[in-house]
């Protein structure tokens, strides 16, 4: 059932009546806006991948080039290439449930997230599509790692191949979370099933935890382990902006998402260097 608040909302935006269009404060709101309708953010997702279509030429006349120094082992430069995307602010675009979000007042739950992705209504990331299409010509596997839950397979390749993406029904490529009973939130245990028959050339995502397991941690452990990895970024590793949600927010408040909204909002403040002015 619509609330009768969304249902404001929505007279306010088709009859244009701002006086009632008063929605209460959400966190998420310049981001949401920014992800939804800025040229900006359509210029920064073309631009990484078309440096992945840069990256991806260099890596693969470079048989040693593997973006899994953890998983790909030994004697790996015989294995065909492979790159790996996760899907959600990736390939798939939700900023419309991100909008619903702040219409209505809500925050992410898996109730409200589930009959969304069921809704198949996701759209294309900027240059995601053009760069997977360019993968497959040269003969590269594209692995889709989401976490998306297993019983939202169906709908997560109904959208992907709504849109035209490419996947091959020949082997298992789109790989969610609890498919396997080692399949959690890390996606190292995905990346090794990759690895075993592939050289993983390239791993594309919006959040740390897209290219390491080791992304929980104080901001301080995340930095350090972003610093360790610096010769991969904008190489074996291709970050698409996400300003709406992530580890970068949860890291902020020790992932302790039970808090009241008001403690998170203030960890999070805590966690930023103002700029301090001098004293006359």
């Amino acid at each position: 059932m619509i609330s009768k608040r969304f249902q404001l909302l929505l007279l306010c935006v088709l009859f244009s009546v701002p006086a009632r269009c008063e929605t209460a404060p959400h966190d998420g709101l310049n981001a949401a806006l920014w992800t939804q309708t800025s040229v900006e953010l359509k210029g920064n997702s073309r631009g990484m991948y078309r440096l992945a279509e840069l990256m991806l030429d260099k890596a693969l006349k470079d048989e040693t080039w593997t973006a899994a120094p953890l998983t790909q082992g030994e004697k790996f430069q015989g294995k065909p290439p492979a790159v790996m995307l996760d899907v959600d602010e990736t390939v798939l675009d939700n900023s419309a449930y991100a909008a619903w979000q702040i219409a209505t007042g809500n925050h992410y739950s898996s109730k409200t997230w589930v009959p969304f992705v069921r809704a198949e209504q996701s759209l294309a990331v900027p240059g995601s599509l053009e760069f997977i299409k360019v993968a497959r010509k040269k003969g590269v596997q594209v692995f889709y790692v989401t976490n998306r839950k297993a019983p939202q397979e169906e709908a997560t390749r109904n959208n992907l191949k709504a849109l035209g993406y490419p996947i091959d029904e020949s082997e298992d490529t789109v790989l969610l979370k609890g498919e396997k009973k080692d399949w959690g939130s890390a996606k190292g245990t995905r990346k090794s099933v990759i690895t075993e028959k592939y050289r993983l050339v390239m791993v594309i995502g919006d959040n740390f935890s897209d290219f390491t397991d080791d992304y929980k941690g104080t901001l301080a452990e995340r930095q350090a382990v972003y610093d360790k990895y610096s010769d991969y970024w904008g190489t074996r590793w291709i970050v698409i902006a996400n300003p709406t949600y992530g580890s970068f927010e949860s890291s902020a408040f020790g992932g302790n998402y039970s808090l009241p909204a008001d403690e998170k909002r203030a960890l999070k403040v805590k966690a930023m260097t103002p700029w301090v002015p001098k004293e006359d």
